[in-house]
């Protein structure tokens, strides 16, 4: 076993959250993918982590770019309530309370995500496999993505301000913050609407929303406690559970 792996095993085992198995590589394929290969075998607790992705994917089976050095970890959650829409919403605003990320302006961009005033610095893609079982990929950009390699606007933690990264501390708190997450879910998430809005980005803005019978244009106000997106517009308030937000001339 290398010595990040053991450092890692120690930081979660302190914090009683070692799962039943835990593999950082170099290079996969997909981490989800790795989790859901391990799942299919009965283990219920996944950590696998990597440094770069050859076919990393986002929502709607978008590509995921994955250069070398940034974090690429999925895990496995089971459970009490049926998967839904906010438990997305839930695993970015935990990410955001991370202790490593607390002196940074961090926002949130409905539904998945981890963005700033400077662009997106991260990402969440939900698998389900079951009602109750679900698997979640979490991507960050340690370090500046090359602009050739991206179609939107983007940045790194570095570029936010977080200085002396160290690697094995943010996997190990965002493994945490995404269990932190399924805790939230299970109660309910509780007072949703008003903390996410709290760190929405675009809210109060103008933007344009993509929805499957067309485009929606407004005003974001937020999200309501059921996770819907509201958008104000001249013929009232839309609320709208699946899509695309951007900023209205504008790409995001």
């Amino acid at each position: 076993m290398d010595l990040e792996t053991r450092q890692l095993q120690k930081i979660l085992d302190d914090a009683h959250q070692l799962p039943e198995v835990l593999i950082l590589k170099p290079v996969t394929t997909s981490t989800n993918d790795d989790v859901r290969e391990i799942a299919l075998k009965g283990v219920q607790s996944i950590l696998v982590c990597s440094t770069r992705q050859t076919q990393g994917r986002g929502q709607r089976q978008r590509q995921w770019v994955s250069p070398e050095g940034n974090i690429y970890l999925s895990t496995l959650l089971n459970t009490r309530t049926a998967i839904d829409g906010r438990l997305a919403l839930e695993i970015a605003l935990n990410i955001l309370q991370m202790p490593s990320l607390q002196d940074l302006d961090l926002q949130v961009k409905w539904p998945n995500d981890l963005y700033s005033r400077q662009g997106k610095w991260g990402g969440i893609l939900v698998e389900p496999i079951s009602t109750h079982q679900v698997i979640v990929g979490v991507g960050l950009n340690l370090a500046p993505i090359p602009k050739e390699q991206i179609d939107q606007h983007a940045t790194s933690l570095r570029e936010l301000g977080l200085q002396d990264i160290s690697r094995i501390q943010l996997i190990a708190e965002l493994y945490m913050a995404i269990q932190q997450a399924s805790a939230w879910f299970d109660h309910d998430c509780h007072n949703l609407a008003a903390r996410f809005n709290h760190y929405a980005a675009f809210k109060n803005q103008a933007v344009e929303f993509e929805h499957h019978s067309g485009l929606c244009s407004g005003i974001f106000a937020g999200i309501q406690d059921d996770g819907s997106v509201r958008i104000e517009t001249p013929e009232g308030v839309q609320q709208f559970y699946q899509g695309r937000l951007r900023l209205l001339a504008a790409s995001a």
